[in-house]
């Protein structure tokens, strides 16, 4: 089936920048859109390039609909990026450049709202290590915590909120298990739990040109475990050494044999 050139496409339904089912319309609704134009434009670098310019000019709308939010955003990531060192300030951008390019997941709501605010604070910890020392797995899940409770207790569940949570969580976690974690299997298992499920949801969503969901079950949650496994060997280990010490120190000095 011959497809419409990218200007056209861009321009005539006005199904990303007004109209009905527009900027309005549903997050999901609209990417879904996205991904069947890519698919039968045919993979090309045109239709790379098609579906990138589509994707920008959609964020680029959602943003201006959102306003508040997009002003909530950028003014929060200038405080993360004035807390942060100069050497970790790209991780503040790159969060900052997905957050406001997703504006359009809020939906109705035009503002951040609390809940997602906490879990754009979880996402930027890493950027903070210097600030927090040892007390930033406690403070992801402190944050990881609340964020779910304000949400549902104020019925301010979104698309957004959602994804940010998960998205959070893999960028934090995969990050603290790779920079601080000697255990070699809980680092495996770190990037099986978050940035597996991203990169699988991502490959099918492209594949079957209609966004997918990160499955999630309310009994088993391997994430929620191994978020506790770590944040408390990362308080523990400080201690293992001391310990060790002390040991090597009575064996020296005979001290076991009283004990």
């Amino acid at each position: 089936m011959p497809t419409k050139p990218w200007a056209e496409r861009a321009s005539a339904p006005r199904c990303l920048l007004g109209g009905p089912g527009a900027a309005g319309s549903s997050s999901r609704a609209a990417t879904d859109r996205l991904l069947r134009g890519l698919r039968e434009e045919g993979w090309t670098p045109a239709a790379w390039a098609g579906f990138l310019g589509r994707a920008a000019l959609r964020s680029a709308s959602e943003g201006l609909r959102h306003a508040p939010a997009l002003a909530e955003a950028t003014v929060l990531h200038w405080v993360f990026a004035l807390a942060a060192p100069p050497r970790r300030r790209h991780w503040v951008a790159a969060s900052w450049a997905l957050t406001v390019t997703h504006l359009g997941m809020l939906e109705d709501r035009r503002t951040l709202g609390p809940a997602n605010i906490l879990t754009l604070v979880r996402a930027n910890l890493p950027a903070l290590e210097d600030r927090l020392g040892p007390l930033l797995p406690i403070a992801a899940l402190a944050t990881d915590f609340l964020d779910g409770q304000i949400s549902r207790a104020t019925g301010t569940q979104t698309p957004f909120g959602r994804d940010a949570d998960f998205i959070a969580d893999a960028a934090v976690w995969n990050w603290h298990a790779a920079q601080h974690e000697p255990s070699a299997l809980l680092r495996l298992a770190a990037a099986v739990v978050w940035a597996g499920p991203i990169a699988a949801v991502v490959v099918s969503s492209f594949a079957g040109a209609a966004m997918k969901d990160v499955p999630r079950s309310p009994w088993i949650r391997p994430a929620a475990a191994l978020q506790v496994v770590l944040a408390a060997r990362a308080l523990l280990r400080p201690a293992i050494p001391a310990r060790r010490d002390t040991a090597e120190m009575r064996q020296r000095h005979g001290l076991d044999r009283l004990l």
